[in-house]
């Protein structure tokens, strides 16, 4: 086992994963509401491009990194979860802007009107059902997960390994659920984009 990398301070990472968690969501669910009309010279499609990106190599990492604490290799294992961790920030970041630059795409408005019409719906037809419960249950679980990824890396980074495990047993399967269904949300949805 590796050493610890962070002094144990449960009250202080209570408060400081909280505020963080309560601040991502409230500023992804504002910003998500509004739609800069600015123009850039590019597709700010490219940002969903690139979140898909980097859910799919969230999700790469998050098995390399299962693979290596089955195989003892702790110190691999941190490395990799320590890149998940830094890519789902830039994530957060790139899917932010691509909210705020590209406004909402509705799944199967194929003449880019904003309205889904009879006719559209007829064309998309179960695909459209099966999309927004991918999309509801990716969304429902990347909200509440966040706080349940940091207190997995604290307890890891504290040296708390049996907490860590505990915690990751729960924690694994959601976050590689969000990684893998963000790509497949992207490629449902891009038909779609303006």
């Amino acid at each position: 086992m590796l050493p610890p990398s962070l002094q144990k301070n449960d009250k202080r990472a209570r408060w400081l994963i909280g505020i963080f968690s309560i601040v991502v969501f409230v500023l992804v669910s504002v910003l998500s509401r509004y739609k800069l009309n600015i123009e850039l010279g590019f597709n700010v499609h490219i940002f969903a491009m690139i979140n898909a990106v980097l859910n799919s190599i969230i999700a790469v990492l998050l098995l390399a990194a299962l693979w290596a604490v089955k195989n003892g290799q702790y110190l691999l294992h941190k490395k990799l979860m320590m890149v998940a961790l830094i890519l789902s920030v830039l994530f957060l970041l790139s899917y932010i802007a691509h909210h705020l630059l590209a406004g909402e795409a509705r799944f199967g408005d194929a003449d880019h009107d904003g309205i889904v019409s009879a006719q559209e719906l007829q064309l998309v037809g179960n695909s459209r059902m099966v999309y927004f419960f991918i999309l509801s249950t990716h969304i429902l679980l990347a909200g509440l997960i966040l706080p349940f990824i940091l207190f997995t890396a604290y307890r890891g980074l504290t040296a708390e390994f049996d907490k860590h495990k505990k915690l990751a047993r729960i924690t694994w399967p959601l976050w590689f659920y969000v990684a893998v269904t963000g790509p497949v949300v992207y490629w449902m949805i891009s038909p779609y984009y303006r």
